[in-house]
C-alpha cells in the first residue's frame, strides 16, 4: 500500500473537523487548467501544466471496456491491458518496463467495463522516452501480434482470473451477481476479465480484429500531466502520434436492455470459504444521472465507513457482523446499489437480514439526520480533494470527465452535484431504489447450502 501523502491526510482532518458542520462550497474545490486539442488522426490530447515537482504523468484512455465485447467473446479488453506490454515493432518484448524503469519511471494499466488506461509517471526529462513508447505500442503493434504471444498473455490472464476470481474467496460473486442482475444481452451481464471458455476459444484473428476496431488514435485520449513545455511537447505529440492513421469509426452502444426485476431474487453459491456474505444488489442508475450523487451519500450513510448506520448497528451495538459495506457503481450506461455484509462466526444471515432490512426501512420511512447527511458530503468533499493531490491524480481526473460528460473542466461542476443532494433526495432514492426488487445473493461454505438466506426471512 502506497504511504499516504500530507494532502490525504489532511484530507481526513478536513472530514472530522466539518462531521458537524456545513459542507465547503463547491467553488473551494480547485480548478484544474488544462488545454485540450485533437490531432488530424482524431487522437484527443489534454494538456495540463504542474511545475511543483519535477514529475511527469502520461494517462491514455483507450474508449474500449468489456462492456464493448460479445457473448462468446469476451475478456478481450483485459487481455489487451496485457497484450500492450509485450512490445511493438521498434521495442522488443520487455523493453517496455526496462526502457520506463531505467529512467525512474513506473507505469501500468486497468480495464473496467467501460474504458481501458495506459499510464505511466516519471521524472520529466523522460517524457520524450513515454511518448515514444506510448506511440509504437498504438501505431506499431499489430505487426509483431502473434499466436505465441497471444497465447502467453492468455495464460497470464487466466491465471489472473484462477488467483482473483476462482481461487478467491468470495470471488465469483460478482460475476454471479451480473448474470442475474442484468438480461444476457446487457454488456454488463459478464465480467471485465472474461471466461476460461471464451479466452480459450479466441483465435488470433479475432484478437487483431479487436485491436484494429478500438486501439486507434481516434478511440483514445492522451493526457499529459506535470512538469514540461507546452510548446515541446505538443511537437512531440505530433511527431510521434501524428503519423499513426486513423482507425475505423466506431459504434459504441448508447442504450441498453432493460432491467427487470419482478420480484426478490435469492441465489445460493457455495465456495472455499469460512463464513457466509450477503450480498444485496439493486438495479440504480449510470453515472452522473440524476440520481447518482444521491445514491453515493445513500451508500455512505447507510454502510459507507465506520460511522455509518449499518456499520454502528451491526459491527459495533450488536456485534455480530464482521463488516458491512455499500456503493453506488454508476457506469457509463447503467448501475447498480449494492450491500455486502459478512457475519462473525455462529451468526445466521437471516438475524443479519432483519437488521438491514429494518436500517433500510428507517432511511424510507424517516429520511437521515443532518449530521449523516454532512458527514457523507464531507466524505465526498475530501475525496476531491485526494484525487487532485499528484499529477497522475489529474490526469486521471481530467480523462475521467473528458470521457464521461464531455468536458475535461468538470470537477467543480461534480462536486457541486454532492452539495446540492438534499436529506429529502436521499429519502427519495433509497425509497425509489431499495425498494424495488433485488437480487440476493448468499456466499456459503461448500455443502451449506442450508445456511443461504431464501424469501422467508430464514436459514434453510
Amino acid at each position: 500500500m502506497k504511504k499516504r501523502t500530507l494532502l490525504v491526510a489532511l484530507c481526513y482532518l478536513i472530514i472530522a473537523v466539518l462531521a458537524g458542520a456545513g459542507t465547503v462550497d463547491a467553488q473551494a474545490t480547485p480548478r484544474i487548467q488544462f488545454e485540450k486539442y485533437s490531432l488530424p488522426n482524431g487522437l484527443e490530447v489534454i494538456l495540463h501544466e504542474d511545475h511543483s515537482t519535477p514529475i511527469v504523468a502520461v494517462d491514455t484512455w483507450y474508449h474500449v471496456g468489456s462492456g464493448d465485447e460479445q457473448l462468446g467473446r469476451t475478456g478481450f479488453a483485459h487481455l489487451f491491458e496485457h497484450i500492450m506490454f509485450m512490445g511493438s515493432q521498434n521495442v522488443p518484448v520487455g523493453a517496455f518496463d526496462q526502457m520506463l524503469e531505467a529512467a525512474g519511471a513506473n507505469n501500468n494499466g486497468s480495464t473496467t467495463e467501460d474504458r481501458t488506461n495506459y499510464y505511466e509517471t516519471r521524472p520529466s526529462n523522460a517524457l520524450q522516452l513515454a511518448l515514444w513508447l506510448d506511440a509504437d505500442r498504438m501505431g506499431f503493434l499489430l505487426p509483431t501480434m502473434d499466436l505465441p504471444k497471444v497465447n502467453l498473455q492468455r495464460d497470464v490472464v487466466k491465471n489472473e482470473r484462477r488467483q482473483r476470481v476462482d481461487n478467491q474467496p468470495y470471488g465469483r460473486a460478482d460475476e454471479t451477481i451480473l448474470a442475474a442482475l442484468y438480461p444476457k444481452s446487457h454488456p454488463y451481464s459478464w465480467p471485465v476479465i472474461g471466461s476460461m471458455t471464451d479466452l480459450s476459444a479466441a483465435s488470433l484473428a479475432d484478437v487483431q480484429n479487436f485491436f484494429k476496431t478500438y486501439y486507434a488514435p481516434n478511440n483514445a485520449t492522451l493526457t499529459i500531466a506535470g512538469d514540461f513545455d507546452p510548446a515541446i511537447v505538443k511537437k512531440m505529440v505530433a511527431q510521434y502520434f501524428g503519423s499513426i492513421p486513423r482507425g475505423p469509426q466506431v459504434k459504441r452502444r448508447t442504450t441498453v436492455p432493460a432491467v427487470v426485476i419482478p420480484r426478490d431474487t435469492f441465489l445460493v453459491l457455495e465456495d472455499k470459504v469460512q463464513l457466509p456474505r450477503l450480498f444485496y444488489t439493486w438495479h440504480s442508475v449510470k453515472g452522473f444521472s440524476t440520481d447518482d450523487a444521491a445514491l453515493d451519500i445513500l451508500a455512505q450513510v447507510l454502510a459507507g465507513d465506520k460511522n455509518s448506520r449499518l456499520y454502528k448497528k451491526l459491527v459495533y451495538e450488536l456485534q455480530i457482523a464482521q463488516n458491512v459495506s455499500a456503493f453506488q457503481d454508476g457506469s457509463r450506461l447503467d448501475g447498480k446499489f449494492q450491500v455486502d455484509v459478512t457475519p462473525k462466526p455462529g451468526q445466521k444471515v437471516a438475524d443479519i437480514d432483519r437488521i438491514v432490512q429494518t436500517e433500510i426501512g428507517n432511511l424510507i420511512s424517516n429520511g437521515v439526520m443532518p449530521r449523516e447527511l454532512q458527514r457523507a458530503q464531507n466524505v465526498y468533499k475530501a475525496s476531491f480533494l485526494n484525487r487532485l493531490a499528484s499529477v497522475l491524480g489529474k490526469a486521471e481526473v481530467l480523462n475521467s470527465y473528458n470521457y464521461f460528460v464531455g468536458n475535461p473542466d468538470f470537477v467543480q461542476q461534480d462536486a457541486a452535484r454532492y452539495e446540492r443532494v438534499t436529506a429529502a433526495d436521499v429519502q427519495r432514492v433509497a425509497k425509489t431504489y431499495l425498494g424495488r426488487p433485488k437480487i440476493v445473493l448468499t456466499v456459503v461454505p461448500e455443502g451449506k447450502k442450508e445456511m443461504m438466506l431464501t424469501a422467508s426471512g430464514g436459514d434453510r
